[in-house]
């Protein structure tokens, strides 16, 4: 219960949060001064959407579970870790919606760190907060040090380089393992995307002329560091029988990738509309020949990983 409320809220807060970033143009296009009408567009935006959100939780998310105690919710083993990385990715988009959010409005660098660049952790803390106050589910320390693991990640780069050189980025493929647990891992190709793990892949990109900067390298060119999960039907152990079915006996384990990259905001636009298209395409990985090790397999080159 806890994985799929994750999964269906995070992740579509995720894709209506890509919406109002259409908006943004490259950051060499910020305006110097305050443009009050862009300002009152986007508070006005994320302030509808933070009390949509609030809304939706208490009275149609929650409307079928009971009222309970604060309580606590330890699931830091759960999933093989990837929903951690799927909070710590989301409040890094989120936190970087709302930094370049307030840039496009003219608002300085620092004031839109102080009240952009923390938007990952005030979208999600509610969130927790939420679920420690009703039964099925409780107030995860662990979701909490990831949300503001991603905000901080964004925040200390911007403060520090004005740039991204480490980026978060996700990719997905459709895994088999939705079969055994539809009910679980989603009965659609969509459900599927946001509730299968199995599929999920996060991504640590690093642009290799910030760091090497007298190099001939490509300004575009990164590396990048991924890490994944398979063979899971459940949380923390697959069942032997759900549902009255015979589940396959599935190994879980852990996938490191190593894989070239591209940083699309380093590429020349001259169209702002193109520059906004890649910069939201700057938080997916690229598919590419990717190196993969995990226990199961040891070491192996995948000519094209998506």
């Amino acid at each position: 219960m806890k994985f799929e409320k994750v999964s269906r809220y995070y992740w579509s807060l995720l894709i209506l949060l890509l919406l109002p970033s259409l908006t943004f143009s490259q950051p060499s296009s910020y305006p110097d001064t305050l443009h009050q009408g862009r300002l009152r567009t986007v508070i006005l935006a994320e302030s509808a959407f933070y009390v949509a959100g609030l809304s939706y939780l208490q009275f149609v998310w929650y409307r079928n579970h009971e009222s309970v105690p604060f309580h606590w919710y330890n699931d830091n083993a759960g999933w093989l870790q990837l929903d951690k990385a799927g909070h710590m990715y989301t409040a890094y988009f989120q936190s970087s919606v709302g930094y370049h959010a307030l840039r496009w409005a003219g608002v300085s660098h620092k004031k839109s760190l102080l009240y952009g660049g923390t938007l990952g952790i005030v979208l999600q803390t509610p969130i927790e907060i939420f679920d420690g106050l009703y039964e099925g589910y409780g107030f995860s320390w662990g979701d909490m040090i990831a949300n503001a693991a991603g905000s901080v990640l964004f925040i200390t780069q911007q403060a520090w380089l004005n740039d991204q050189v480490v980026r978060m980025k996700f990719s997905y493929s459709p895994s088999d393992y939705a079969q055994y647990r539809p009910w679980v891992l989603g009965s659609t190709q969509g459900e599927r995307f946001f509730q299968d793990y199995n599929g999920h892949t996060y991504w640590l990109s690093t642009n290799l002329k910030s760091i090497f900067r007298s190099s001939s390298l490509p300004t575009w060119l990164n590396l990048a560091i991924g890490y994944s999960g398979n063979g899971m039907l459940a949380e923390f152990r697959n069942p032997e029988v759900s549902r009255g079915i015979q589940m396959p006996d599935l190994i879980r384990y852990r996938q490191y990738f190593l894989s070239v990259d591209v940083d699309m905001t380093k590429l020349k636009i001259n169209s702002p509309y193109i520059g906004s298209l890649f910069w939201l395409l700057n938080y997916v990985k690229i598919p590419a020949p990717t190196l993969e090790y995990n226990r199961v397999d040891g070491l192996r080159l995948r000519a094209l990983y998506f």
